[in-house]
């Protein structure tokens, strides 16, 4: 089985397993995501959205947030982790929002990967759940799995793993892909505790079992 093919049974397996699966963080407009995904690095989505609950109730747009002050912010997000730098992250982030896009999000990869806190990871969740285009979203269940089950060999950087997947995984696939491999790597593939072969879908063409 080449990584092609072992990568097209694996997405319709998990299609199977996870029919609706989506983002994991909560928003309702497009600058909301970005809010969040720089508030998720090394805290958990569920922690997310407890967290910007508040800030969106004290800041409710766009305008609001690049007002207010990181330090402001940071009373907030703290929770989240790493307040210091994503407050100061957010903030700068809207005021450029607000002063060069009219209180909307870029169009475009490249222009996303210019705010302040935006990785690629951060821009591919948004190009692939805001806007619906093809994207690949390295996040650790992401790396995790897919060295795991034979997709990519021993590849550890976010980057280099984004760029093996898109080889081998059809571009209109990837976003939803990313999002499935979340939940099977919350609920199956686990990181903490031994992975739970016995109840997964991918047992008899895992890498990891062959």
């Amino acid at each position: 089985m080449t990584k092609k093919q072992r990568a097209l049974e694996v997405i319709q397996r998990l299609k199977d397993e996870y029919p609706d699966a989506g983002c994991t963080l909560d928003y309702d407009q497009a600058w909301k995501l970005l809010v969040s995904v720089r508030l998720a690095a090394q805290c958990t989505d569920a922690r997310v959205n407890v967290v910007v609950e508040d800030l969106y109730a004290k800041y409710p747009d766009v305008e609001a947030l690049a007002k207010a002050e990181p330090e402001e912010i940071e009373a907030i997000v703290k929770p989240c982790g790493l307040g210091k730098s994503k407050a100061r992250d957010i903030s700068a982030c809207m005021r450029i929002l607000h002063e060069q896009y009219e209180d909307n999000i870029p169009t475009t990869f490249e222009e996303l990967l210019k705010l302040p806190g935006v990785g690629r990871k951060s821009a591919n969740l948004i190009m692939g759940d805001v806007f619906g285009k093809p994207a690949i979203v390295t996040d650790t269940h992401c790396i995790r799995l897919t060295n795991r089950i034979g997709l990519v060999d021993n590849i550890k950087e976010p980057k280099k793993v984004e760029m093996a997947l898109w080889k081998i995984i059809p571009p209109e696939e990837g976003s939803d892909f990313c999002h499935r491999l979340v939940y099977h790597g919350r609920d199956v593939c686990t990181a903490r505790t031994k992975p739970h072969c016995d109840k997964c879908c991918l047992e008899d063409i895992c890498k990891k079992n062959i």
